[in-house]
Protein backbone atom coordinates (compact mmCIF):
# COMPACT_ATOMS: atom_id res chain seq x y z
CA UNK A 1 0.00 0.00 0.00
CA UNK A 2 1.59 3.24 -1.15
CA UNK A 3 1.27 6.75 0.24
CA UNK A 4 -1.28 7.75 -2.43
CA UNK A 5 -3.59 4.89 -1.40
CA UNK A 6 -3.25 5.87 2.27
CA UNK A 7 -4.15 9.47 1.48
CA UNK A 8 -7.17 8.28 -0.59
CA UNK A 9 -8.40 6.07 2.27
CA UNK A 10 -7.93 8.86 4.76
CA UNK A 11 -9.93 11.22 2.57
CA UNK A 12 -12.64 8.58 2.07
CA UNK A 13 -12.93 7.92 5.79
CA UNK A 14 -13.13 11.65 6.39
CA UNK A 15 -15.85 12.37 3.80
CA UNK A 16 -18.90 11.16 5.79
CA UNK A 17 -18.08 13.55 8.60
CA UNK A 18 -17.99 16.55 6.26
CA UNK A 19 -21.68 16.29 5.62
CA UNK A 20 -22.32 16.88 9.30
CA UNK A 21 -21.22 20.51 8.83
CA UNK A 22 -23.34 23.26 7.24
CA UNK A 23 -23.03 23.55 3.46
CA UNK A 24 -21.51 27.04 3.74
CA UNK A 25 -18.32 25.92 5.49
CA UNK A 26 -17.77 22.52 3.84
CA UNK A 27 -15.46 23.95 1.08
CA UNK A 28 -13.22 25.52 3.76
CA UNK A 29 -12.92 22.24 5.66
CA UNK A 30 -12.08 20.32 2.50
CA UNK A 31 -9.40 22.86 1.49
CA UNK A 32 -7.75 22.77 4.95
CA UNK A 33 -7.79 18.98 5.00
CA UNK A 34 -6.10 18.84 1.59
CA UNK A 35 -3.43 21.35 2.67
CA UNK A 36 -2.65 19.38 5.84
CA UNK A 37 -2.28 16.08 3.99
CA UNK A 38 -0.08 17.68 1.36
CA UNK A 39 2.18 19.11 4.07
CA UNK A 40 2.49 15.75 5.80
CA UNK A 41 3.43 14.03 2.57
CA UNK A 42 6.16 16.56 1.59
CA UNK A 43 9.69 15.20 1.48
CA UNK A 44 11.54 18.56 1.83
CA UNK A 45 13.95 17.87 -1.04
CA UNK A 46 14.22 21.57 -1.84
CA UNK A 47 15.48 22.57 1.64
CA UNK A 48 19.27 23.12 2.12
CA UNK A 49 21.31 22.48 5.31
CA UNK A 50 22.12 25.60 7.28
CA UNK A 51 25.87 26.46 7.20
CA UNK A 52 28.01 27.37 10.16
CA UNK A 53 28.56 31.01 11.00
CA UNK A 54 31.99 32.09 9.77
CA UNK A 55 34.27 33.49 12.49
CA UNK A 56 37.91 34.56 12.64
CA UNK A 57 38.76 31.17 14.21
CA UNK A 58 36.94 28.71 11.93
CA UNK A 59 37.09 30.45 8.55
CA UNK A 60 38.66 28.15 5.95
CA UNK A 61 37.81 30.23 2.89
CA UNK A 62 35.21 27.83 1.50
CA UNK A 63 32.34 30.29 1.73
CA UNK A 64 32.42 32.85 -1.07
CA UNK A 65 32.89 36.49 -0.09
CA UNK A 66 29.53 37.43 -1.58
CA UNK A 67 27.73 34.88 0.63
CA UNK A 68 29.14 36.29 3.86
CA UNK A 69 27.20 38.55 6.17
CA UNK A 70 28.62 41.85 7.39
CA UNK A 71 29.96 40.35 10.63
CA UNK A 72 31.43 37.40 8.75
CA UNK A 73 33.25 39.71 6.36
CA UNK A 74 34.75 41.56 9.32
CA UNK A 75 35.83 38.20 10.81
CA UNK A 76 37.51 37.10 7.56
CA UNK A 77 39.28 40.46 7.18
CA UNK A 78 40.54 40.23 10.77
CA UNK A 79 41.84 36.69 10.22
CA UNK A 80 43.62 37.60 6.99
CA UNK A 81 45.16 40.72 8.54
CA UNK A 82 46.47 38.65 11.44
CA UNK A 83 47.94 36.04 9.08
CA UNK A 84 49.62 38.74 7.00
CA UNK A 85 51.09 40.27 10.16
CA UNK A 86 52.57 36.91 11.16
CA UNK A 87 54.13 36.48 7.72
CA UNK A 88 55.57 40.01 7.82
CA UNK A 89 57.07 39.44 11.27
CA UNK A 90 58.57 36.15 10.08
CA UNK A 91 60.18 37.83 7.07
CA UNK A 92 61.63 40.63 9.21
CA UNK A 93 63.07 38.14 11.72
CA UNK A 94 64.56 36.01 8.94
CA UNK A 95 66.23 39.01 7.31
CA UNK A 96 67.50 40.19 10.70
CA UNK A 97 69.00 36.81 11.55
CA UNK A 98 70.59 36.52 8.10
CA UNK A 99 72.12 40.00 8.43
CA UNK A 100 73.40 39.22 11.92
CA UNK A 101 74.92 35.92 10.77
CA UNK A 102 76.66 37.65 7.86
CA UNK A 103 78.08 40.56 9.87
CA UNK A 104 79.09 38.41 12.85
CA UNK A 105 80.31 35.23 11.12
CA UNK A 106 80.59 35.18 7.32
CA UNK A 107 81.77 38.70 6.49
CA UNK A 108 85.51 39.11 6.02
CA UNK A 109 85.34 42.02 8.49
CA UNK A 110 83.33 40.09 11.10
CA UNK A 111 84.78 39.59 14.56
CA UNK A 112 84.74 35.81 13.99
CA UNK A 113 86.84 36.17 10.83
CA UNK A 114 89.38 38.41 12.60
CA UNK A 115 89.45 36.02 15.55
CA UNK A 116 90.11 32.95 13.38
CA UNK A 117 92.81 34.63 11.31
CA UNK A 118 94.67 35.84 14.41
CA UNK A 119 94.51 32.44 16.12
CA UNK A 120 95.72 30.70 12.96
CA UNK A 121 98.74 32.98 12.89
CA UNK A 122 99.63 31.95 16.43
CA UNK A 123 99.29 28.26 15.58
CA UNK A 124 101.63 28.68 12.59
CA UNK A 125 104.32 30.72 14.35
CA UNK A 126 107.26 28.61 15.72
CA UNK A 127 107.95 31.18 18.46
CA UNK A 128 104.40 30.91 19.79
CA UNK A 129 104.38 27.12 19.60
CA UNK A 130 107.61 26.98 21.58
CA UNK A 131 105.84 28.72 24.47
CA UNK A 132 102.33 27.27 24.15
CA UNK A 133 103.02 23.75 22.91
CA UNK A 134 101.36 21.59 20.24
CA UNK A 135 99.19 23.69 17.90
CA UNK A 136 96.46 21.03 17.89
CA UNK A 137 96.08 21.38 21.65
CA UNK A 138 95.91 25.18 21.72
CA UNK A 139 92.48 26.50 22.73
CA UNK A 140 91.45 30.10 22.04
CA UNK A 141 88.43 31.93 23.44
CA UNK A 142 87.18 35.35 24.36
CA UNK A 143 87.74 36.96 27.73
CA UNK A 144 85.13 37.51 30.39
CA UNK A 145 83.73 36.06 33.59
CA UNK A 146 81.71 32.87 33.03
CA UNK A 147 80.79 29.91 35.27
CA UNK A 148 83.44 27.27 35.83
CA UNK A 149 83.57 24.74 33.01
CA UNK A 150 82.20 27.20 30.43
CA UNK A 151 85.44 29.02 29.70
CA UNK A 152 85.57 27.84 26.08
CA UNK A 153 82.11 29.35 25.48
CA UNK A 154 83.13 32.91 26.31
CA UNK A 155 81.92 35.41 23.75
CA UNK A 156 84.40 37.19 21.53
CA UNK A 157 84.49 40.81 22.68
CA UNK A 158 85.43 43.48 20.15
CA UNK A 159 85.79 47.17 20.86
CA UNK A 160 85.51 49.44 17.80
CA UNK A 161 86.08 53.18 18.18
CA UNK A 162 86.62 56.10 15.82
CA UNK A 163 89.18 58.85 16.39
CA UNK A 164 89.09 62.53 15.42
CA UNK A 165 90.59 61.69 12.02
CA UNK A 166 87.64 59.39 11.27
CA UNK A 167 89.88 56.32 11.54
CA UNK A 168 88.25 53.22 13.00
CA UNK A 169 90.17 51.23 15.61
CA UNK A 170 89.33 47.59 16.31
CA UNK A 171 90.63 46.11 19.57
CA UNK A 172 90.34 42.47 20.57
CA UNK A 173 91.93 40.33 23.30
CA UNK A 174 92.00 36.55 22.93
CA UNK A 175 92.87 34.10 25.71
CA UNK A 176 95.23 31.35 24.51
CA UNK A 177 95.48 28.10 26.46
CA UNK A 178 98.31 25.81 25.46
CA UNK A 179 99.79 22.52 26.55
CA UNK A 180 102.78 24.30 28.14
CA UNK A 181 101.58 27.80 29.00
CA UNK A 182 98.66 30.18 28.75
CA UNK A 183 98.89 33.55 27.07
CA UNK A 184 96.98 36.59 25.90
CA UNK A 185 96.77 37.51 22.21
CA UNK A 186 96.19 41.24 21.71
CA UNK A 187 94.98 42.69 18.42
CA UNK A 188 94.74 46.28 17.19
CA UNK A 189 93.44 46.92 13.65
CA UNK A 190 92.72 50.19 11.89
CA UNK A 191 90.62 51.26 8.91
CA UNK A 192 90.89 54.72 7.38
CA UNK A 193 88.06 56.65 5.73
CA UNK A 194 89.18 55.52 2.27
CA UNK A 195 89.97 51.92 3.25
CA UNK A 196 87.65 49.03 2.46
CA UNK A 197 88.93 46.74 5.22
CA UNK A 198 90.79 46.68 8.50
CA UNK A 199 94.58 46.25 8.56
CA UNK A 200 96.81 45.22 11.44
CA UNK A 201 98.45 47.89 13.52
CA UNK A 202 99.79 45.21 15.81
CA UNK A 203 99.15 41.64 16.86
CA UNK A 204 101.21 40.23 19.70
CA UNK A 205 101.23 37.35 22.18
CA UNK A 206 102.03 37.84 25.86
CA UNK A 207 103.02 34.82 27.95
CA UNK A 208 103.84 35.45 31.59
CA UNK A 209 107.54 35.27 32.25
CA UNK A 210 108.49 35.49 28.56
CA UNK A 211 109.24 38.26 26.11
CA UNK A 212 106.35 39.64 24.05
CA UNK A 213 106.05 38.07 20.59
CA UNK A 214 104.91 40.37 17.77
CA UNK A 215 103.17 38.62 14.88
CA UNK A 216 102.17 41.95 13.27
CA UNK A 217 103.63 45.39 13.96
CA UNK A 218 102.82 48.02 11.37
CA UNK A 219 104.83 50.68 13.22
CA UNK A 220 108.04 48.78 12.54
CA UNK A 221 107.28 48.10 8.85
CA UNK A 222 107.68 50.51 5.95
CA UNK A 223 104.34 51.83 4.69
CA UNK A 224 102.60 50.02 7.55
CA UNK A 225 102.73 46.65 5.78
CA UNK A 226 103.19 43.41 7.65
CA UNK A 227 106.37 41.52 6.81
CA UNK A 228 105.91 38.56 4.51
CA UNK A 229 102.22 39.27 3.84
CA UNK A 230 100.52 38.73 0.49
CA UNK A 231 97.32 40.49 -0.49
CA UNK A 232 94.76 38.24 -2.23
CA UNK A 233 91.09 39.20 -2.69
CA UNK A 234 91.72 42.25 -0.50
CA UNK A 235 92.98 40.19 2.47
CA UNK A 236 96.50 40.18 3.91
CA UNK A 237 97.61 36.55 4.21
CA UNK A 238 100.75 35.35 5.97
Amino acid sequence: MNSRTVRSLSAASFMPSIFNFPAQIRPLIVARTHATQTGLGATGTNSQPRRKTVTAFNDDGRVAWGDLSGKEKVARTTQQSFNFSLIAVGVVLTVGVAYLMYTEVFSLDSKTAHFNRAVNQVKKDPRCLELLGDSKKIVAHGQGQVPKGWRHDRQITVNITKDRYNVEHLLMNIAMEGQLNNGLLCMHMVKGPSDSEFAYKYLYLDVKGHQRIYLENADSRPNGAAKGSTKIFGINWR
